[in-house]
């Protein structure tokens, strides 16, 4: 039996849902910069006000951190490239992200100091800070353990699975994060224009199909 042939659908299904899964990334991008700029007054790190500061966070909280570590979750099985390239950008692209959402969790925190508000009393803070944490710590047990030269071989092959399945599950944790932030600044405007609350629940059916299919790409790809 020609076990590369019967690999050959994984293969295809996994490069599909790989191009699925870079669509609804973008579009969620887009959304979230067309609600942003159009909707929100924009986006300002040093800004004086405090809403362009608070803008940064979901920008760079998906944006930055969630679809980078969506992008390095599919690079690894995906990528047309040697192993060692695939580890490289894998960890180069969870790295990036990680800075982008240290960045983006401090906007959220000088939002609160500047409107003299308490910090992680949400559940969406809970979750979120948690995820990145924990995502965070991976990261480093991930580079010690793969990238490492002095990590054994066997070392490597009894971590890949809890890896994997870290990864995947602190995945899902971040786009809960994402829905249930975008449902609690939905939440504060009130009295928003049908037009931006159709626009915000797009975004998240965006971010949420993206994360789906981002899973689908990763599952398939290890039997390809």
């Amino acid at each position: 039996m020609d076990v590369s042939a019967d690999r050959t659908p994984f293969k295809r299904h996994s490069s599909l849902s790989t191009l699925v899964a870079h669509f609804f990334g973008i579009l969620a991008v887009v959304l979230m910069l067309i609600w942003l700029l159009h909707y929100r007054e924009g986006i300002e790190y040093g800004s004086d006000n405090p809403l362009k500061i608070l803008n940064v966070h979901p920008f760079l909280m998906y944006c930055g951190f969630l679809f980078l570590v969506g992008q390095a979750m599919m690079t690894y099985k995906t990528a047309y490239a040697s192993h060692q390239v695939q580890k490289m950008v894998h960890g180069g692209l969870h790295l990036i992200g990680l800075v982008l959402g240290i960045v983006g969790i401090s906007a959220a925190f000088r939002f609160h100091d500047k409107l003299n508000l308490k910090d992680m009393v949400s559940l969406h803070s809970w979750i979120g800070l948690t995820t990145f944490i924990l995502l965070g710590l991976q990261w480093l047990l991930g580079a010690f353990t793969f990238l490492a030269p002095q990590s054994s071989s066997g070392t490597r092959a009894r971590m890949m699975p809890w890896h994997v399945l870290g990864g995947r599950a602190l995945f899902y944790m971040g786009i809960v994060a994402a829905l249930t932030g975008l449902m609690q600044r939905a939440t504060m405007l009130g009295q928003s224009t049908n037009a931006e609350s159709r626009l915000i629940n797009f975004t998240g059916l965006a971010i949420l199909l993206f994360g789906v299919s981002v899973d689908f790409s990763v599952a398939l790809g290890r039997y390809g």
